[in-house]
């Protein structure tokens, strides 16, 4: 071997070993893709709950009313609207007592309410409640299919808890399908132009999917001990794939350089691995560090999606130190075959740089002027991100691509009861409950007085059977999404529920779904500012301790929270203010669902942070080379220019077809993702990030300029003897 020194680290000398023992890595690979598979198969996934999401007072109000027996059965609605003929009341009458008959008799069915009009007798409302564990919503769809068929002349339409949560389970694997079936072709397509060789081309694509499939497969058991999110699984294609190519990428791209300069496979392999490899290792870090701010929120669903992406970060990063160098060194030169002539020739021509070295000249020359001029764009892009509102999610931010939920929105309209709501939940000994409820009574007729509610009257208060708890229903007569609906709970907390009950020993409670979206909102909103001084600090921290360097850590800070301030400028843009809602195909609901911005912040860091770490490194082992400073940033940043673009290329396309998706969480993340990560690859690592190295010059790598001397530092991990 040309190595003198061994390698430093675990994860190189699992480089060397594998690179020295291919067959064994690769058939431990597939070994663990095995298991993986199995496990999946064998291990049933423990899927949260309603219990798993009860957090705050409104989670509070849950349990009570759980605890006291007194949890609504899930119902599905009925509604009969007119026609294109207009209403026949004497036929919507007789339309709405078949439903009824029929629906009676379905298996599992508890109770079919009789027919209510609307206060402007404009619909009828058939409810059905259905019996405890119930799931199947089959043969009741049927039965509304028959009567709407024989009934031509009304509207007949059903939505509930079972059929509004079966549409938009549709709609979103529909999309999930859409976008995974464009997205992998896309990934393969740029990576015949990152190669220009199929079988380079593949092998991202092919390691990055095994490592999905191994963590889908381990996150089975691990979903004992952190309950699984639904949409977990989503995010570990979403971080698995982007990380995955990544990479390999990086990897490959050093090894078939090393080669190109006389190495062989071998020695390719293992300088790859001493330098990619160490890149690689540091960012996987990085964006663990990044995901770990998941946990500081809490929560089921952050718990979960922490732990998925963490996972396939983890097991992407071992694939690419273990059976990457192995099917390297297996597969020798006939990695770059079979080479498709024009892009193998266009690939060899934009791999010398010389595009990036003529974009990257004026910022060396004017690296004050670059830098102001990058910053004036950051601000401007960013400066939307003061004015952003967040609120839960609601049957407005769905599609109207399902048709149960225009039919539930329809529903809230002509029945506010089936709209925003608000529980007051009570416990108090049993021989208090008569006071109880005469309190609640008046808070009911308080609470109308304000507008802000619906007055329910005796019938909205329901006292449980041992008398301990009552629970007062209080209809909220505006859409979900309107910002007095989040005044209302305020007003019911702070002072109408408090006034009502002075005087009483009782413990109280504002629950239901107006409330469930306040506190969910108000958390994100408070904890958000937490998670990115927790994030910036973490990655600082592990930054200055990668690179021995306390300016580049916070350099890096602060490059990544610009890149975060681009994304919530631009969402806030977007889909707060309705920029592009004809081109992407939306309705703008005047603001950000409330997880979004987490999301969006933590595999922004995450990702971008990939080719900052490549970059960094790259101009790091020019400078103990004993190049100048200058020097070392243009020839670092051009080496590694083409593997940035093409990193970057497979995200910001990944994102770009999750903004042409119909949900609208999947929109708001593709483009706030898409367009700060395009940026940050462009603007602010080809512009910013080489004006500050070359500002700070041989400072920022702790290596003083001494007037007429040259510093030459030895490169102990690159001490690679070097062949004619």
């Amino acid at each position: 071997m040309s190595v003198r020194n061994p390698l430093a680290g675990a994860p190189i000398r699992a480089a060397r070993w594998s690179a020295t023992h291919p067959w064994r890595a690769i058939l431990g690979w597939l070994a663990l893709v095995a298991v993986a598979v199995v496990l999946a198969a064998a291990v049933p996934t423990n899927t949260a709950d309603d219990v798993d999401y009860r957090e705050h007072e409104s989670g509070r109000a849950a349990q009570w009313i759980d605890d006291a027996g007194m949890s609504d059965p899930l119902t599905e609605n009925v509604l009969v609207t007119a026609g294109a003929s207009g209403l026949d009341p004497a036929r919507a009458e007789e339309a709405a007592a078949q439903l009824g008959r029929e629906m009676a008799k379905v298996p599992g069915v508890e109770e079919a309410m009789a027919p209510v009009w609307s206060q402007d007798r404009s619909a009828l409302l058939v409810a059905v409640r259905l019996a405890a564990d119930h799931e199947e919503t089959g043969e009741m769809t049927a039965v509304t299919d028959a009567v709407q068929e024989e009934y031509a002349d009304l509207r007949i339409r059903q939505a509930g808890d079972l059929t509004i949560d079966e549409g938009i389970n549709e709609q979103v694997e529909a999309d999930l399908a859409s976008a995974e079936g464009i997205s992998l072709p896309v990934t393969l397509v740029l990576m015949l132009f990152a190669f220009g060789a199929l079988i380079a081309a593949g092998i991202p694509v092919l390691l990055a999917a095994s490592s999905v499939v191994v963590t889908i497969g381990i996150t089975a058991p691990v979903s004992w001990l952190v309950p699984a999110e639904a949409t977990v699984t989503s995010m570990i294609v979403l971080i698995g794939m982007a990380v995955g190519v990544d990479y390999s990428l990086f990897y490959l791209k050093r090894e078939r350089e090393e080669r190109a300069r006389g190495r062989s496979t071998l020695d390719a392999v293992e300088v790859a691995a001493e330098t990619s490899g160490h890149s690689i290792l540091v960012s996987g870090l990085a964006v663990v560090v990044a995901m770990s701010g998941l946990y500081v929120v809490g929560g089921v669903t952050f718990n979960s999606l922490a732990t998925g992406a963490i996972l396939v970060v983890a097991i992407a990063v071992l694939g690419s130190i273990t059976v990457l160098p192995a099917l390297l060194v297996t597969l020798g030169r006939w990695v770059d075959r079979p080479r498709v002539p024009g892009l193998w020739r266009l690939n060899r021509r934009i791999g010398r740089g010389g595009i990036s070295r003529r974009l990257l000249a004026p910022v060396l020359r004017r690296p004050v002027v670059a830098l102001a001029l990058g910053g004036a764009v950051v601000v401007a892009l960013a400066v939307p991100m003061l004015g952003m509102k967040v609120h839960s999610a609601n049957l407005e931010t769905l599609p109207d691509s399902i048709p149960q939920v225009v039919t539930a929105r329809d529903m809230a309209k002509a029945f506010p009861l089936e709209g925003a709501s608000a529980e007051v939940v009570v416990q108090a000994d049993a021989a208090d409950a008569a006071r109880v409820r005469s309190a609640l009574v008046g808070l009911d007729e308080a609470a109308a007085r304000t507008g802000d509610f619906v007055a329910a009257g005796d019938a909205g208060i329901e006292v449980s059977d041992g008398g301990r708890t009552t629970v007062l229903d209080l209809a909220i007569p505006h859409e979900e999404s309107d910002p007095r609906v989040d005044e209302a709970v305020e007003l019911l907390r702070d002072e109408l529920v408090p006034t009502a009950l002075d005087g009483l020993d009782v413990e109280h409670a504002v629950g239901g779904g107006a409330a469930e979206s306040y506190d969910s909102a108000h958390h994100l909103a408070t904890y958000l500012p937490i998670v990115i001084g927790f994030v910036a600090l973490l990655t600082m921290v592990m930054m200055g301790i990668a690179f021995r360097s306390v300016r580049l850590a916070l350099v890096s800070s602060v490059l990544n929270l610009a890149s975060v301030a681009v994304a919530f400028g631009m969402m806030t843009l977007v889909f707060q203010h309705g920029w592009f809602e004809g081109a992407l195909d939306f309705t703008s609901p005047g603001f950000l669902i409330d997880w979004i911005p987490m999301i969006v912040l933590v595999i922004l860091v995450g990702l971008s942070m990939d080719y900052h770490v490549f970059v960094l490194s790259r101009v790091r082992e020019h400078v103990r080379r004993g190049l100048p400073a200058r020097l070392a940033v243009e020839q670092g940043v051009t080496d590694t220019a083409g593997v940035v673009k093409s990193a970057a290329a497979v995200m910001v396309s990944v994102f770009a077809i999750f903004a042409t998706l119909s949900m609208l969480e999947m929109k708001m993340m593709g483009v706030g993702l898409a367009v700060a990560i395009l940026l940050d690859a462009t603007l602010i690592r080809l512009v910013m990030l080489p004006a500050v190295l070359v500002l700070l010059g041989d400072r920022v790598w702790g290596r003083r300029e001494v007037p007429g001397e040259q510093v030459v530092e030895p490169v102990p991990e690159l001490a690679v003897s070097r062949q004619p």
